[in-house]
């Protein structure tokens, strides 16, 4: 959530920078000024006559004292009319707040200036590639038709029991899961990442704090009896243990990692480009988040983009890293780089993480702040990445990896699920 204060000075700035975003900010940044006018003149006023009601409550009290009683009578009068107008003031007050607030939960995260003008996808900048795609043999198969012909994964069998989109994953296939899960989590710690286990649903406030919430696009599975939400990724949970802490400055970097299942209403649709493993309700991610003070955050954000190119890397795995446009950039992000694996089988890239640095964008909404060196309280900078989500890279290794003689495990992997081949 943007600083009032920042719009304030910043206003013809930001305004500038949204257009990238496709975001037109002139109205509602001028909604959110006067808002705020209404809010600072409001609380003036109520501050005012809360001061005099109380003076002229003590000067009633000393006139009882000294049996001025005729005077103090008539002072109580006007402090019955202060009590009233501070009631008048005191709604009026919650109403500008609540309508300031919920204006600013609308405005998205300023774009960092390296980030590309654009309307959607296409307009992304490829930054960075690496590895070679291999050249399957002729008759090589997508995931889905692997999953089945292995027998690691019934798609079918998920719908029967759910629905489309929560996939059973079964024998090799769920070993080969588990062993992904784990690695990820080792080279997290190997990388100074504290590892937690954590809830899989969260209150409203989380929801808020990391700007899930509010929910335009439905994207989110809504418990309604106990007003609880599933996770759409772990960096919810993780984010808001930090919230409303004040911490200082010796405190960061805060490294964490967690895996969880995550789960996104994803609007429903029909191809070869939802298929299978593209696109889940239900799905595994291992996910890398840090806090940091504002002069560090950037440097951590190139951190993370390696860490996460050393698990491509190592899973010999081709790739490639994007820069997100405006158009394509999340609500909450201010820069954020795509990683893609390159699916042979598909002929085509599909996402497999997102890093991004929210800068204090999320820090606003959770109160997440620390006395910097000279006392003076700021907001901390949020960062998170997918280190990484499962499905696609599982994708890529099934298609990529296929041979004649069935799906060989990359070499990394195979102290881990215990086989070197599913055939």
């Amino acid at each position: 959530m943007l600083q009032v204060s920042k719009i304030a000075e910043h206003k013809d700035e930001y305004i500038k920078a949204l257009k990238k975003r496709n975001f037109d900010a002139s109205d509602i940044f001028e909604k959110v000024l006067e808002l705020d006018e209404t809010r600072r003149s409001t609380q003036a006023k109520l501050d005012d006559t809360l001061a005099t009601s109380n003076k002229l409550s003590k000067e009633i009290g000393l006139m009882f004292k000294n049996g001025e009683h005729q005077k103090a009578n008539m002072l109580k009068e006007k402090t019955g009319r202060l009590k009233e107008d501070s009631k008048e003031l005191s709604e009026k007050l919650n109403v500008a707040v609540e309508e300031l607030q919920n204006l600013l939960y609308t405005i998205p995260n300023i774009p960092h200036e390296s980030v590309p003008a654009g309307k959607n996808e296409e307009d992304n900048e490829e930054v960075y590639k690496e590895g070679d795609i291999p050249v399957l043999a002729e008759g090589s198969l997508p995931h889905w038709e692997l999953a089945r012909k292995y027998d690691i994964i019934d798609f079918e069998l998920g719908n029967k029991i759910t629905g489309a989109g929560f996939p059973v994953y079964k024998g090799k296939g769920a070993r080969l899961q588990r062993a992904l899960i784990t690695w990820f989590l080792d080279k997290a710690a190997e990388a100074g990442y504290t590892e937690y286990q954590l809830p899989l649903m969260v209150n409203e406030a989380s929801g808020f704090g990391t700007g899930q919430l509010p929910d335009k696009e439905g994207q989110m599975y809504h418990v309604t009896g106990d007003d609880l939400y599933l996770i759409p990724t772990a960096e919810v949970p993780i984010t808001n243990m930090f919230r409303d802490n004040l911490m200082t400055e010796k405190d960061f970097p805060v490294k964490c990692t967690g895996y969880t299942p995550c789960f996104r209403r994803e609007a429903g649709s029909y191809g070869a480009h939802v298929r299978g493993l593209n696109r889940l309700h239900q799905f595994d991610k291992v996910e890398i988040v840090r806090l940091e003070t504002p002069e560090n955050s950037y440097a951590a954000l190139d951190n993370m983009v390696d860490h996460v190119k050393g698990l491509l890397k190592e899973l010999k795995l081709p790739y490639r890293i994007l820069r997100l446009c405006g158009g394509d950039l999340g609500f909450t992000s201010a820069l954020t780089f795509d990683f893609e694996v390159f699916s042979t089988a598909q002929d085509r890239w599909l996402e497999i993480s997102s890093v991004s640095n929210f800068e204090n964008f999320q820090a606003n909404r959770l109160k997440l702040r620390y006395k910097d060196k000279d006392n003076r309280k700021e907001l901390a900078h949020t960062l998170n990445g997918s280190a990484l989500a499962l499905p696609r890279v599982l994708a890529g290794i099934l298609e990529n990896y296929q041979t004649a003689d069935g799906i060989k495990i990359p070499e990394v992997l195979v102290p881990y699920c215990g086989f070197d081949i599913i055939d």
